[in-house]
């Protein structure tokens, strides 16, 4: 018994030990982004209709760890307001306009490029909608959210995989371009018949203290 302890207690300390170095390896930076998003969706089984992108802004900021010169791991959290036109042949367009909240995770490798360094990652991502409404001309909006006898026109969570590229001068500025896709369909009452699935292109300015 005593010499489990010992031996747990050596273990602790060594892991203890790893971790401390890690740390000092991995030097943390956070940053704040400001983006235009461009959105719309994927439609499969929904007959006639069509989704065109439109444009909102994304704001949030970010956590960079690097684990290496030239690989780091970057945690975001990002605010976005979402709007893209729904088209049905024959039909006026409806506008679609979405808030809500995203977390990346992209594995990045960087290098050192000109003036400054460049950098590309890939990751996967989760989203949350606040809200989400499909505006009618002439006709009261619809809260996709809203539940009717059970179920709701749209899904709140999201859930795909993202690219990330970008350059950060000498002076800590980033210009940063993303593109993520969703692998789950929004589709809540129609989801055995129809699948929605949402695509983003960003593009956008950062800053790294």
């Amino acid at each position: 018994m005593k010499m489990k302890k010992i031996y747990l207690a050596c273990l602790s300390l060594l892991m203890t030990a790893g971790l401390v170095k890690v740390n000092a390896q991995s030097p943390i930076s956070y940053g704040v982004k400001a983006e235009l998003n461009m959105s719309n969706f994927f439609l499969s089984d929904l007959d006639n209709y069509s989704s065109r992108m439109k444009a909102g802004p994304n704001l949030g900021g970010f956590m960079k760890i690097d684990l290496h010169e030239n690989f780091a791991i970057q945690p975001e959290l990002s605010f976005f307001y979402r709007t893209s036109k729904i088209k049905k042949e024959g039909a006026k367009n409806d506008n679609f306009e979405q808030w809500g909240m995203q977390i990346p995770i992209y594995a990045i490798g960087q290098t050192n490029l000109g003036n400054g360094r460049f950098y590309g990652g890939v990751g996967p991502f989760v989203g949350l909608g606040f809200d989400a409404k499909r505006k009618i001309k002439n006709a009261d909006n619809i809260d996709l959210y809203k539940k009717v006898d059970g179920d709701k026109e749209m899904n709140r969570w999201d859930f795909g995989f993202g690219a990330l590229l970008g350059y950060e001068l000498n002076n800590k500025f980033q210009i940063n371009a993303t593109y993520q896709v969703g692998v789950i369909n929004q589709l809540d009452r129609l989801k055995d018949d129809a699948k929605l699935r949402s695509q983003v292109v960003s593009l956008g300015l950062g800053y790294r203290f």
